[in-house]
C-alpha cells in the first residue's frame, strides 16, 4: 500500500467511476485500474463491486475510506508544517446541497481556484441528512448546509446567511391574488418538492402536517430547475429558497405567495470538525466562503403582484 494508491482509491470512491477518477488525477484509465487492483491484492479483499458499467464501495471499501482520509489528511498536514512553501496546497473535500452548489458556491469555487491553484477541490455529493456524520468521521473536510440551527459538540458551526424560503406558484395561480395565504389555503394544492431528506422540504411538510393539511399529490424531483419549469406551467406549488428563484421572480415567471403562516427559519451554515487541523488551504477556503457568501447573502423578498416593478 502506498500513498499514490490511497489518493487514487479516494478519488474513485468519490466519483464511483474509474474514468472520471483518471481524468481528475491526470492518469490513463488503465493506470487507475492497476492501482486499485494492486491495493485490493495487498489487502486481500475487494474494495469495489463491479456491476456492469457501475461500481460501488464494498463494506471493506467503506472501512478503508475512513482510514485513507485520515492518512492523506496527516500527509497534507506534515507537508504544510515541515515544508517551507507557505502557499496553500493539498486536497480539500467538501459537500453541499444542490441549491448551494448551483446558486451560492460557484463564485467562491471560481475565486478559490484562481487564488490557490495548488489546492485540489473535491466535491463529494452527500444527502443533507448524512453530512454531519461525514464531517464528524473525517470523510469530508467541511460541508455547507441549509438547515435549522445546528447544535453539535463535535462540530464548529458558522452561520453564513439567513435564507428566505418562499412558497411559489405560476403568476396565473389564484392564490397569488390573495393578500394573505395561510396553511389551510394550501389544502388540495398539488406540491412539487425536492427529494425526501431535503431539510427545507422537511420543514415545509412539518408546517403543513401541524396545520392539518395533506397535499393530494406530491411530485418529487431531484432537480430544482425541473421543479421551477413545472411550476411555471401551472402544475402546482413549490417551496424553495429565494436564492434559487431570483431570476424567475424578477421576470415574473414565478410569484411568491404572501405567506401569513408560521415563519420558515433556515440558515446556510458552514461546518467542520472542532478537532480538525485547519490547514492553510482549509483556512483560506473558510475565509473566502465566509466573505463571499455573507456579502451576497442579503435576504431577497419574493415578488408579489403589488410589489414594485
Amino acid at each position: 500500500m502506498d500513498i499514490r494508491q490511497l489518493v487514487t482509491f479516494r478519488m474513485v470512491a468519490a466519483t464511483l467511476s474509474f474514468t472520471q477518477a483518471a481524468n481528475a488525477l491526470g492518469y490513463v484509465q488503465s493506470s487507475v485500474t492497476a492501482q486499485i487492483q494492486a491495493l485490493e491484492a495487498d489487502l486481500g479483499v475487494p474494495l469495489f463491486d463491479r456491476l456492469g458499467k457501475r461500481i460501488s464501495l464494498t463494506d471493506a471499501g467503506h472501512r478503508l475510506l475512513k482510514y485513507a482520509e485520515q492518512i492523506l489528511t496527516l500527509m497534507d498536514e506534515a507537508r504544510s508544517v515541515v515544508g517551507s512553501n507557505e502557499e496553500p496546497s493539498g486536497t480539500l473535500a467538501f459537500s453541499a446541497p444542490e441549491s448551494l452548489c448551483a446558486y451560492r458556491l460557484p463564485p467562491v469555487l471560481r475565486a478559490f481556484r484562481e487564488r490557490y491553484p495548488q489546492v485540489q477541490l473535491v466535491f463529494r455529493p452527500s444527502p443533507s441528512s448524512d453530512m454531519q456524520r461525514r464531517v464528524s468521521e473525517g470523510l469530508i473536510d467541511l460541508a455547507f448546509m441549509v438547515d435549522e440551527p445546528i447544535q453539535s459538540v463535535n462540530l464548529r458551526v458558522e452561520t453564513l446567511v439567513h435564507e428566505a424560503l418562499l412558497i411559489l406558484a405560476s403568476p396565473e395561480h389564484p392564490l397569488t391574488a390573495r393578500n394573505e395565504v395561510r396553511v389551510a389555503d394550501l389544502a388540495g394544492e398539488p406540491m412539487l418538492l425536492t427529494e425526501a431528506g431535503c431539510t427545507y422540504r422537511s420543514l415545509f411538510e412539518r408546517v403543513l402536517t401541524e396545520g392539518g393539511v395533506y397535499p393530494p399529490t406530491t411530485l418529487e424531483f431531484g432537480s430544482v430547475e425541473a421543479i421551477k419549469q413545472c411550476v411555471m406551467t401551472g402544475m402546482g406549488l413549490t417551496f424553495l429558497p429565494a436564492m434559487t428563484v431570483s431570476r424567475e421572480l424578477a421576470e415574473d415567471r414565478l410569484m411568491a405567495l404572501r405567506w401569513a403562516g408560521p415563519p420558515f427559519a433556515m440558515l446556510t451554515q458552514m461546518i467542520y470538525h472542532k478537532d480538525k487541523w485547519v490547514s492553510p488551504a482549509l483556512a483560506a477556503f473558510i475565509e473566502l466562503a465566509r466573505q463571499m457568501v455573507q456579502s451576497e447573502g442579503l435576504e431577497q423578498p419574493g415578488r408579489t403582484r403589488e410589489s414594485p416593478r
